[in-house]
């Protein structure tokens, strides 16, 4: 017998968001004492506090101001609110795995957005 789970719900988050939900459940375990951290959590928390660099509601700006734009879709658009490329070259690393190549007056219209967050 074989033992299938469902998804029921799937949702992008950014890292900055994802950084204010972790520390929700970091400020719940600490106030319980009988409850101890798993190893997971702790590397989750720590990841967060390193790599996010905006406020959530800021990221969540980007990513909408991104995602209006014709080339980028919802999951590259939090791709690259989470890495903030600065470059032509960073932003071409995250469009890689695409079908399709952008030209330079595009990639140099998602730097001007990710340049207004940074």
């Amino acid at each position: 017998m074989t033992i299938f789970k469902e998804k029921l719900d799937e949702e992008y988050l950014t890292t900055s968001e994802v950084k204010e939900l972790l520390a929700e459940v970091e400020a719940e375990r600490a106030a319980d004492e009988e409850r101890e951290m798993r190893y997971e959590l702790a590397r989750a928390i720590e990841h967060v506090n390193r790599f996010a660099h905006l406020d959530p509601e800021e990221s969540r700006e980007l990513v909408e101001e991104l995602a209006e734009l014709e080339k980028v879709d919802g999951p590259t658009a939090i791709k690259i609110a989470d890495l903030l490329p600065q470059s032509r070259d960073e932003l071409r690393a995250v469009f890689a795995q695409q079908r399709y190549a952008l030209s330079g007056a595009e990639l140099d219209e998602i730097l001007n957005v990710v340049a207004k967050y940074v």
